[in-house]
């Protein structure tokens, strides 16, 4: 260290040395502040500033000034003499200390000022009295706190009256506190610090008035009692004070047995006043009003916590609140109230339900049970009764469509749900077999026949979508793939698709879901469809060629007998004009086309005649059936049900259909003796020449395409017939690659391959057929084995 260094050191001790012991002059201090101000070039090493008598500095160089000069030694020597404390100066202070502390407690003036007093605490800490001076003060403090247990002794005393006068000793001991800790800081920051065993002064009096006040038993049950009574009010809509509430808790609270004291017995009394409530509500209230008391009660405990209630018991009450409102209580709400409010739907009350249930354990996975079992009751009361096919689907959309909405915005789109309400649908939806496929399918029929007339494409487009996810629920695709067949063959042959584009799109939706394999049959029908329309064409040129037609104009269409339905052929006379086109088309067809067999489906034409009527001509759109009937009336005004019968050689039922439709429809062109609904054998039939009908081109319906029990059955039988086939390969297929497989084996394998509902027993009936045609045999040594036949 340099000369200058410890020179700035002794400057700063003798410094101290004049505050403490008051030099006899102030000329001195005087002088000292004027060296301070001295230039660096006019600082000496001038230590006449310090009293002789208190130390003695010598230097043993010469002249500072002189350049050159050698380095000073410095030597520094103890003080002669300690200064000295006056005999009394500890009794003397602390009665001076003792009087204020006594004066805060009282609530009376001070007689020494703060400065005075916090100089008293340095100086005895300074002297090594600080120990002394802590127990002192300690003992003072607690005198005072004990002499004011006593108001709190008296038997009589009112709750309210005792609650206040506790809060009342309780800011006063705070306030006296912290007067008390400000003019005894000096001690606080030296000796407690340097004493980790012993307790701050705001502690130590925290400490004192825990122990001889609130941990006295009959204050501490006294004030605890008093608070709940004042929260049970409160709870019950009573006006209390909260500020005295919120004091006395955070004073519980300070002195560390709020847990201990209090928050024990206030869950307990919380658990019990939420329990009963419960159960009473439960029986008085229905679902949404309860619903809304547990939100309301949830709320106001969570404004208890944020105004007087000790955070620390957050989890606990509010968990205690929802176990007895709402845990004890999730199958009864539910069982009472979810199926009224899924019904509305009440869009809000179910919110509410999932906002609450989420708030507890098990909550969402009872809601999402009920919620499963709500729709699976709903649905299969849609699906199971016959006498709602008509509106089977319409409902199912509107039902799926409720059902989505609600999850989205009630259930916040929560995964668990979204899966419950698919394996829902996809469970009632199949409770009735093959019949939900069927109806679908003829829905998707109706809406592509009715097509832009009903709606834009954009709309028919998203309900083609809706349909879409129905149809992702039916186990037996194979049963709408038929259906939907026949009903787009009808479209595509009647020309009543009013929707290329929507129709194309279906077709690519089905792709998309099933495969390629499902859809290349309907595709082919397409396909079919625009190479009719080239033949056509080029048939239509080599008759202008030809220089043939003779005026009847004749469309074909070429169908590919395994992509379109099964039409069972029909004999019936056709007019000699007609078979004529008929064979020039055979002929012009086959010889484009060699080795290709040709065969007239007379159920599936339509034909538009021009008849004359005494009102005017008009064109009549009419099936052939309906067609050859009418050319009858060409050659006799007046034919019997037998003759009509004859000349056509049309199938009975379907001739009675056929008359119904001309006689007794809306477009009556024929007239009917006698009268009536019905067509009898003996029933006779002329041409009606007075009908009218405000249009030229009248529209008569085609009985004959309209589907019958009949036809329904035999597509039901040939879907059943085409799962046989699907059963066969898909044994022969694993049997050949596995070569030897037990019965339970062979089953679980074909249940994973075929992608219909199948019964053990069919499966049974299927094997013993294959092992019938020496597809496969029973092992000789275990009949319970199959081998594959090479």
């Amino acid at each position: 260290m340099s000369a200058l260094a410890k020179t700035s050191i002794l400057t700063e001790e003798g410094g101290n040395q004049c505050r403490k012991r008051s030099l006899p002059s102030s000329e001195q201090c005087n002088k000292r502040s004027k060296t301070d101000d001295m230039s660096a070039n006019e600082k000496k090493s001038n230590f006449s500033l310090l009293n002789p008598n208190n130390g003695t500095i010598k230097t043993n160089t010469s002249s500072m000034n002189k350049p050159g000069a050698a380095t000073k030694k410095l030597i520094i020597k103890n003080f002669k003499s300690k200064p000295n404390l006056p005999e009394n100066y500890q009794e003397t202070t602390w009665s001076k200390l003792r009087e204020a502390v006594i004066a805060i407690q009282t609530s009376k003036a001070i007689a020494y000022s703060l400065e005075e007093l916090y100089q008293a605490v340095e100086n005895m800490c300074s002297h090594k009295m600080a120990s002394q001076l802590y127990v002192n003060l300690t003992n003072l403090v607690e005198a005072h706190v004990k002499a004011n247990i006593e108001q709190f002794l008296s038997e009589s005393m009112d709750r309210q009256v005792f609650l206040k006068r506790m809060d009342d000793c309780w800011r006063a001991h705070c306030r006296q506190m912290i007067m008390i800790r400000s003019i005894f800081l000096y001690l606080d920051r030296t000796y407690v610090l340097q004493n980790p065993s012993i307790h701050s002064i705001w502690d130590m009096g925290l400490d004192l008035f825990r122990h001889h006040i609130a941990m006295n038993t009959l204050v501490q049950t006294r004030t605890v009692d008093g608070l709940l009574l004042l929260i049970e009010r409160e709870r019950g809509g009573d006006a209390v004070d909260i500020s005295l509430l919120k004091s006395l808790l955070r004073m519980l609270s300070d002195l560390q047995i709020y847990q201990k004291a209090f928050e024990n017995k206030f869950l307990q009394a919380t658990e019990r006043l939420y329990a009963a409530e419960g159960q009473r509500l439960m029986r008085e209230l229905a679902v949404p009003q309860y619903l809304a008391h547990v939100e309301k009660r949830l709320r106001e405990e969570n404004e208890r916590l944020l105004h007087y209630l000790d955070p620390s018991t957050k989890w606990q009450l509010i968990h205690t609140v929802e176990r007895q409102l709402l845990s004890e209580h999730l199958s009864g709400i539910l069982s009472k109230g979810l199926e009224t409010l899924m019904d509305g739907p009440r869009l809000s009350d179910l919110t509410t339900l999932y906002n609450l249930f989420s708030r507890v354990k098990d909550g969402l996975n009872e809601l999402c049970n009920h919620f499963n079992a709500y729709i699976k009751k709903k649905g299969r009361t849609i699906v199971i009764e016959p006498e709602r096919d008509k509106t089977m689907v319409a409902e199912l959309l509107e039902f799926k469509e409720q059902l989505d909405h609600i999850v989205n915005t009630c259930f916040q789109r929560n995964d668990k749900f979204l899966y419950s309400m698919r394996e829902a649908f996809e469970f009632f939806i199949n409770q009735r077999q093959n019949k939900p496929a069927e109806l679908i399918a003829k829905f998707v029929d109706v809406k592509l026949r009715a097509g832009n007339k009903e709606a834009t494409e954009e709309e028919l487009e998203r309900l083609l979508d809706k349909i879409m996810v129905l149809f992702r629920f039916i186990h037996g695709k194979d049963v709408f793939e038929a259906f939907y067949k026949k009903d787009l063959a009808k479209r595509l042959l009647v020309g009543k698709s009013a929707s290329v584009d929507a129709e194309k799109s279906m077709l690519s939706k089905l792709k998309q879901e099933c495969g390629g394999g499902f859809t290349c049959k309907l595709e082919g029908m397409f396909k079919d469809m625009e190479l009719s329309k080239d033949i056509n064409i080029t048939y239509k040129q080599h008759l202008t060629a030809m220089k043939e037609g003779g005026g009847l104009e004749l469309s074909v269409y070429i169908l590919t007998m395994g992509f379109w339905p099964t039409y069972a052929p029909v004999e019936v006379r056709l007019p000699i004009e007609l078979t004529r086109h008929q064979d020039h088309f055979t002929k012009f067809y086959l010889a484009k086309h060699s080795g290709r067999k040709l065969q007239w489906q007379a159920t599936l034409g339509h034909c538009v005649l021009r008849a004359n009527f005494t009102q005017g001509n008009k064109e009549l759109q009419v099936s052939l059936f309906q067609a050859l009937v009418l050319l009858l009336f060409n050659d006799g005004d007046n034919l019997s049900f037998e003759e009509i019968k004859t000349a056509t050689n049309i199938e009975e039922g379907e001739l009675r259909r056929t008359l119904q439709s001309l006689a007794c429809g809306k477009a009556r062109v024929l007239t009917k003796a006698p009268r009536g609904r019905e067509v009898d054998d003996t029933d006779h039939f002329s041409f009606n020449a007075d009908f009218t009908n405000k249009l030229f081109r009248i529209k008569i319906n085609q009985i004959q395409m309209k589907e019958t029990s009949e036809e329904q059955k035999a597509t039901e039988e040939r879907v059943f017939q085409d799962r046989q086939y699907q059963i066969d390969a898909a044994i022969v297929r694993v049997m050949k690659m596995r070569k030897a497989l037990s019965h339970n084996l062979l089953i679980s394998e074909l249940y994973n391959q075929l992608k219909f509902p199948v019964k053990p027993a069919d499966l049974k009936k299927r094997i013993e057929s294959l092992i019938d045609r020496d597809y496969m045999e029973r092992d000789k040594d275990n009949p319970n084995q199959y081998n594959y036949v090479a």
